[in-house]
């Protein structure tokens, strides 16, 4: 098996909210890791392998030493997902899915300059 990764992941643990593109309603989830080009995501979502969706992901403010948490909005596509299955009490666990980042940009919260 060929390793299709470019560039450098970094284990990060953020809060992200997904949405299939075009959605209204949003899922949470953590981020697994992350890389300039893509994102791992754990989360209780259905999401079809090459479908297009949207995310946010909160970079925490004393981790990036502003005064307030940063979003960034994302806009990519499912590339891999693996299903966790469940618990020993059929308790759901989240699933994986590797996603692509087409596009980002910055949000800046309102109040700030």
């Amino acid at each position: 098996m060929s390793e299709a990764r470019t560039g450098k992941r970094f284990p990060l643990e953020l809060p992200i909210r997904i949405r299939q593109k075009g959605a209204t309603a949003a899922d949470r989830g953590t981020t697994a890791d992350m890389s300039a080009a893509g994102v791992y995501i754990q989360a209780n979502t259905d999401l079809p392998v090459g479908s297009p969706i949207e995310f946010d992901i909160t970079l925490p403010a004393k981790v990036l030493g502003t005064a307030k948490d940063v979003e960034v909005h994302c806009t990519g596509r499912v590339v891999r997902k693996e299903a966790n299955g469940k618990t020993g009490k059929g308790k759901k666990t989240k699933n994986g899915v590797a996603c692509v980042i087409d596009q980002y940009k910055f949000i800046r919260s309102k109040g700030t300059k």
